[in-house]
């Protein structure tokens, strides 16, 4: 699920080719929320954006000159299909909490760092593969895990949001 205002802005037809910091500007021009950090902003971007370049919806690419990290909308991105999230930080804390709904609160923070962990995991086994192809043998497996205990997190995590919502 993506961020409801990222999909906004990537979604248009003129953007392409794009940086983060292209997106965060576009981010908070529409956010108009002074109190929005802009490099928490930009982190949160990133991670939108490495959604969609795993779902293979977008290309990421780093110049060798700067070192610039830029992404292109590929032949599979389809602007009707993106799904955004309709559930929020803001929306949970303003439902009314008992025990049940603050377990599971917990659950979906504990989930979604174990999740930033294992894509981090993943992704270091794609760089390292990337660097040294001669060790596939050992990081394919590594990186299958990592990539199948993804699959598992986000499903936990979808299920919990779905509860979350019902409740509220």
């Amino acid at each position: 699920m993506l961020d409801p205002v990222v999909a906004q802005v990537i979604e248009a037809g003129n953007f392409d080719n794009f940086t983060t910091s292209d997106v965060r500007s576009a981010f908070l021009a529409l956010k108009k929320d002074p109190k929005l950090n802009p490099s928490n902003v930009r982190r949160m971007i990133y991670s939108e954006l490495l959604k969609l370049v795993r779902k293979g919806w977008l290309k990421k690419s780093i110049s060798k000159v700067k070192g610039q990290t830029r992404f292109s909308k590929t032949n599979l991105f389809d602007a009707n299909n993106l799904q955004v999230k309709t559930i929020s930080f803001e929306s949970i804390a303003a439902t009314k909490t008992d025990g049940h709904h603050q377990k599971l609160l917990e659950k979906l923070v504990c989930y979604k760092a174990e999740l930033l962990q294992s894509i981090g995991e993943s992704e270091a086994y794609k760089d390292i593969y990337l660097d040294m192809p001669e060790l596939v043998d050992e990081i394919q497996p590594k990186y299958h895990m990592a990539r199948d205990n993804n699959t598992k997190l986000l499903g936990k995590i979808k299920a919990i949001e779905d509860i979350i919502r019902q409740r509220t």
